[in-house]
This record gives C-alpha cells, sequence and structure tokens, in this order.
C-alpha cells in the first residue's frame, strides 16, 4: 500500500482535529471516584468513528457511565503477531482558574488545540481512531489486507490506576484486549541535533507505588491547644519531611542512553552522569520543568499530593488525617524498597504513621530488538529521514504496565512537531494551558497509519 499523499493527510489531520476537540468538550473528568469518569461519553463518539463493514466491535462496562471498548480489523493468520492501538479515554481534574483559555473549550487557537486531555493522551486517542477508520475503510475496499488482528482499544480509568479499565478488563475479558505488541502513550519528542535527531520511544516506565499514610491524635476543641496531640500538625510534619527527602540517584542503562542522545556539551553529559554531582545542577537548573523531569528519570520519587482529615471543623481538633503520597519506583524496587524509603524520609514519626498499599505495579519495560521497533523506525523516516529512534524510560505509569504483566511488547509512541520543546511540553501534563499543535497531530495520524501498514502487511 502506498503511504499517504498530501490531500488524504490533510483530510485526515482535520478529522483529528474535529475529533479531538469533541473528546475534550466531553469532559470524561477522572478524579479517583467511582462515580467520576463518565467516559461512555467518548466511548459513545469514538464507536461511530471506528464503526466499518470490515470491524468488530465489543463495549465492557463494569459499571455506569465506565465503558471500554475495543474495536477489530480480523487479520488473515490466527498465527500472525496482533497489533493493539490503546488509548485512554479519561482525563484528570483541572483548576480552570489557572488556564488562559476554558479547559473544556477545544479551541483552535493558532494552530494548537486548547484543552483538558490535548497531551494526555486524547490526542492521541483520536489520531488512533481516525487513523484505525481509514485502515478499515481500506480493508472494506481490499486495499489493506492485514496478516494479523488490528485492534483499537479505547479504555476507562487510566488516570486512576485502572481499577475500572484495563486492569478490570485484564481479570474478567483478557481475551477481548490481548495482543502480541501494543503501541500507546506516549513518545515521539525530538532531540539531538536537526540534521539527526533522535525520536523517542517508551520502552519502560517506572513503578507506581501509591500508599495511603494514617496520623492518628486525639480530639478536642480548638480553643485548648496547649500540648495537644493535634492530627494535623503531626501530619504537616509527615508531609515536609516527604517534600524534603532527598534519595540518592541511581542511573539506569536507559538513563545513559538519553543522556547520550539529548545532544548536550561534554561537561554538562558528564554531570548528568555523575552521581555525585547531578544534585546541585537540577537544584540549580533554570528550567523547573526540565529538573523535574530529570529528577524524575533518575530517582524514586515522593509526592503527597492529597490530605483527607474526615469530618474536621474549624473548632475541633482532628483525631485523624489521611494523607495519599504518589510514590514512582525505579526497576528493580518493590515493596520493601518502598518501606525503607518511607522509614528513612519520615525518620522518628514513622511510628505514628499508619500504611496501606493502594497501587503496587513494579516498574516494566519492553525489548527494542523488534519488528514493530523496525516498522516506527521506518514511519518515522518517511517525514523525517534522518531522523534514529532511541529507547526511553517514562516517568509515569501508563496501561502499557498491564499488557507487559500479559506478555505483550508495548511501546509509548507517537510522532511531534520538531519546534515541540520536550520541558514544556512535560509541563502541559496535568498542569494548566494543555494544548497540542495541529502539525503533530497530522505526523502521528500518518504515523498509525504508515506503522499498521507496513507491520501488518
Amino acid at each position: 500500500m502506498a503511504p499517504l499523499d498530501d490531500r488524504s493527510l490533510d483530510g485526515l489531520t482535520e478529522r483529528t482535529v474535529d475529533l479531538l476537540q469533541t473528546l475534550i468538550r466531553n469532559e470524561c473528568v477522572n478524579d479517583g471516584t467511582i462515580d467520576s469518569g463518565h467516559e461512555t461519553r467518548n466511548v459513545d463518539v469514538l464507536e461511530q468513528v471506528v464503526a466499518g463493514p470490515s470491524v468488530d466491535i465489543e463495549r465492557f462496562e463494569p459499571m455506569d457511565e465506565r465503558a471500554s471498548m475495543v474495536a477489530r480489523i480480523p487479520g488473515s493468520d490466527p498465527a500472525a503477531p496482533t497489533l493493539c492501538l490503546m488509548a485512554h479515554t479519561d482525563v484528570v481534574p483541572v483548576h480552570p482558574e489557572g488556564w488562559r483559555h476554558d479547559p473544556f473549550g477545544g479551541e483552535l487557537i493558532d494552530g494548537e488545540v486548547w484543552g483538558r486531555g490535548a497531551v494526555d493522551m486524547l490526542n492521541l486517542t483520536a489520531s488512533m481512531a481516525v487513523s484505525f477508520r481509514r485502515l478499515a475503510d481500506e480493508a472494506a475496499a481490499g486495499r489493506f489486507r492485514p496478516t494479523a488482528d488490528l485492534i483499537y482499544f479505547a479504555v476507562a480509568d487510566e488516570e486512576s490506576g485502572s481499577a475500572h479499565g484495563a486492569r478490570w478488563m485484564a481479570d474478567h475479558h483478557p481475551d477481548a484486549m490481548r495482543a502480541d505488541y501494543v503501541l500507546t502513550e506516549n513518545g515521539g519528542l525530538h532531540s539531538g541535533s536537526s540534521d539527526a535527531p533522535f525520536v523517542g520511544v517508551n520502552i519502560a516506565e517506572k513503578g507506581v507505588a501509591w500508599r495511603k499514610l494514617t496520623v492518628r491524635g486525639t480530639p478536642g476543641h480548638g480553643s485548648m491547644p496547649f500540648r495537644k496531640d493535634n492530627a494535623l500538625v503531626k501530619a504537616a510534619g509527615v508531609v515536609q519531611r516527604l517534600a524534603d527527602y532527598r534519595p540518592a540517584p541511581r542511573f539506569t542503562e536507559l538513563w545513559r542512553t538519553r543522556v547520550a542522545t539529548l545532544g548536550l556539551p561534554d561537561d554538562v553529559r558528564g554531570v548528568l552522569l555523575d552521581e555525585q554531582a547531578i544534585e546541585t545542577f537540577l537544584d540549580d537548573l533554570p528550567s523547573v520543568p526540565a529538573a523535574a523531569h530529570l529528577h524524575a528519570c533518575t530517582h524514586t520519587t515522593f509526592s503527597p499530593n492529597l490530605v483527607d482529615g474526615g469530618a474536621m471543623k474549624t473548632n475541633v481538633i482532628p483525631d485523624h488525617v489521611v494523607i495519599n503520597v504518589d510514590i514512582r519506583t525505579l526497576p528493580g524496587e518493590g515493596p520493601d524498597e518502598v518501606d525503607a524509603h518511607l522509614r528513612a524520609a519520615l525518620g522518628d514519626l514513622a511510628e505514628h504513621v499508619e500504611v496501606e498499599i493502594i497501587m503496587n505495579d513494579p516498574a516494566s519495560t519492553s525489548p527494542a530488538d523488534t519488528p514493530l521497533w523496525d516498522a516506527l523506525a521506518r514511519a518515522v523516516n518517511v517525514p523525517f529521514p534522518t531522523a534514529r529512534l532511541t529507547p526511553q524510560l517514562a516517568v509515569g505509569f501508563t496501561d502499557a504496565r498491564i499488557y507487559r504483566e500479559m506478555g505483550a511488547i508495548a511501546y509509548g509512541a507517537g510522532l511531534f512537531s520538531p519546534g515541540l520543546n520536550a520541558a514544556d511540553f512535560g509541563s502541559r501534563f496535568h498542569g494548566h494551558d494543555e494544548r497540542i499543535d495541529v502539525e503533530s497531530l497530522a505526523l502521528t495520524t500518518r504515523l498509525w497509519h504508515q506503522v499498521a501498514t507496513d507491520f501488518l502487511g
């Protein structure tokens, strides 16, 4: 099959922009509660987009308004390796007062689509759906004859740990979602020189070890605080110690590869590979987003993000406070290492804290020497002939970890415009003013089409 011509690509890009705007406006906000998300709104739209005579569709709904969908273009050889385009449909909450434009307006402003989910990950959700539908139409016309199944998996609840999405599907309907190879969020940023750039593909991701810390005290009247056992005061100390904790850096092979592809001066590369010098360098780095990302690549991190004191009142000394901590672990770390980190961080306060596991998924990785890697490289070289793929570690978690548990090869992919700055892009994840440029939407839409036709051809 010939690559997409410019006219076809322009049409697909327009459809991707329109679909992304619709998905943003559906406000499928997942705040972690059972009644949030409402991903069925986005699945209803996506089902209409991908449905066609050559497509089999199944919907799964573990609870009201939390639907996921599996669409499939059947292949000719049951023994051939299958490919899945996996995309989540939920987004995180937003504080509108921090935005320059309506976070759920989906507005196209100066060549960028604005809104919550524009980078995480409704841009990919939309471009995957549009490319899948194009391939379905080509299959119906006999122009695309895949050797194996091509799957589009629009999944709920990724933003809150996947309990009502990919994890639930793996536990209850594994055969429906099963695939040999998976493409999901998030890669495709350029680094190095413009003459021979590197394009990142996430082949691994840090582990997620969310913990609930409960601090207890003695209730009393707020008018008599002297010498009282105030759980909130102790909790404040716990939060501060977690914020101040500085675990030692640890360099993986993927970190060394990442440093080599950043196009940095020799002295800076040397500092980033020096466990004694990197801390001071990151402390002094002018770009806070860049420092945060580089720190996360080389450290286990602790972020206390949610505090709940139950039925608290201004004049009542609380008897307990719950702190939810987002912990991200490096490869090789498990529950014992997390416990050791917490003891080291809290010191003498550790004996006042009850620890409960919320999530405990270890770091995961996939090999890079695969046919899918080669197909991605060829697809990237269509618009960027001198570009080379580079394997990377994602500092956040994705549903790729669940596919890896099932034995699949899973990559975080995409293809963004060369002018998109990695630090700026990273700051838009779960941040204010989230947006994506139309050029990146065009590049990524073509990427999925090219990879699927190559890999399954």
